[in-house]
């Protein structure tokens, strides 16, 4: 199976160059574009103050990040949960660009740009001139944004996963797809229960059928 990670931030404001800091950081892992509930988060101190306009956005101030470790502390907890999969995220060069100012800072490399995958451009191929945000997606998709009141990292990963299933192909909403539950039960290592559904065939169905092969020109059905 193909792993990525689909991931994103909050800051303290838009432009790393000039000071911003990353506050929050969440990673959730995907295999064949389905979560799998393996997640990373981190809550950070980001050495300065945290704007009040930038709180208004994400709701975390600078209460919140009191005593909570620095970038320098969760990055290389950080880089293993990445490893070396293809990286989601939405309008994903400002992530990658906080990040790799995040790691510049503390002597690493940066990410690889090869490995970035912007499900904000997916959307602007699918969706051209609509509204691609976040919000305007989950709508389009008809994905419950009803516990979102502000940029949180951790579920806006959620809901990005949800988006990114759509926008990557596609599943019907409320159907437990058989990879889903697979992986469900192999963290656990026990065996997926299957109902078999017999269907019944009437005999009005039966003698549509015949009659459809009969029309056929040496069908394949009728060969032993």
């Amino acid at each position: 199976m193909s792993r990525s990670v689909l991931f994103d931030t909050e800051t303290t404001g838009f432009e790393p160059l000039t000071g911003d800091r990353v506050i929050e950081i969440a990673a959730i892992e995907l295999f064949n574009d389905l979560p799998t509930g393996a997640q990373f988060y981190a809550l950070l101190d980001p050495e300065r103050d945290i704007p009040s306009d930038s709180t208004r956005v994400h709701g975390i101030t600078n209460a919140h990040v009191e005593g909570k470790p620095k970038f320098a502390d969760v990055a290389d907890a950080m880089l293993e949960f990445f490893g070396d999969a293809p990286l989601v995220a939405h309008n994903a060069p400002f992530d990658f660009g906080f990040i790799d100012h995040e790691l510049t800072r503390i002597g690493k490399p940066k990410l690889d740009r090869g490995r970035m995958i912007d499900t904000l451009v997916l959307a602007k191929a699918r969706f051209p001139g609509m509204p691609n945000s976040l919000d305007a997606l989950c709508r389009r998709f008809e994905v419950d944004l009803s516990a979102r009141s502000t940029h949180n990292a951790l579920l806006d990963c959620k809901l990005l996963a949800e988006v990114y299933v759509e926008l990557t192909g596609g599943r019907q909403r409320g159907l437990i797809l058989e990879t889903e539950q697979a992986l469900a039960f192999a963290q656990y290592d026990a065996p997926v229960d299957r109902v078999v559904r017999v269907i019944e065939v009437s005999e009005a169905q039966k003698a549509a059928h015949a009659a459809f092969v009969a029309k056929l020109k040496e069908p394949v059905w009728l060969k032993e």
